[in-house]
């Protein structure tokens, strides 16, 4: 896979943060887990459900090698969601998140809660008639 950053971009490969100094194209030549600088969440910015959940599987890709800490935060914060949804596209965006976390694809997973931030936004917005979020 080949990538090209611009000058001062960071990217994050397992566990490793790199910065260029300059514009450059580098090939990853092998599997690596790796974040674009504009694709990581800062802790600040997670501040709804799903958010929190993409920071948390955030950290697993950031450092593949221990991942027992994130983990501890995921499970709950994952079975929280399902408890409280209601909503099947949320449901099934859970259940495949979940599928992608147990098989280490952190990367799948983060794609596909991103594509759950407008359903999410939606719901907090109240444009949904069928709310997904009920209180427990």
């Amino acid at each position: 896979m080949k990538v090209s950053l611009r000058a001062g971009e960071r990217i994050y490969i397992n566990g490793a943060v790199l910065r260029v100094d300059r514009k450059v194209s580098i090939e990853l030549v092998n599997d690596v887990m790796f974040l674009l600088e504009g694709q990581v969440m800062q802790a600040s910015d997670a501040t709804t459900a799903m958010r929190q959940l993409y920071f948390v599987v955030q950290l697993m890709l950031m450092n593949p090698t221990d991942v027992r800490d994130p983990m501890a935060l995921y499970r709950p914060h994952h079975a929280a969601l399902l408890a409280l949804c209601e909503n099947r596209e949320m449901l099934d965006g859970l259940n495949a998140i979940d599928e992608l976390v147990g098989s280490t694809r952190y990367f799948e997973a983060l794609k596909r809660i991103r594509a759950l931030f407008p359903v999410e936004q939606a719901i907090l917005a109240g444009a949904m008639i069928d709310s997904p979020f009920e209180a427990a």
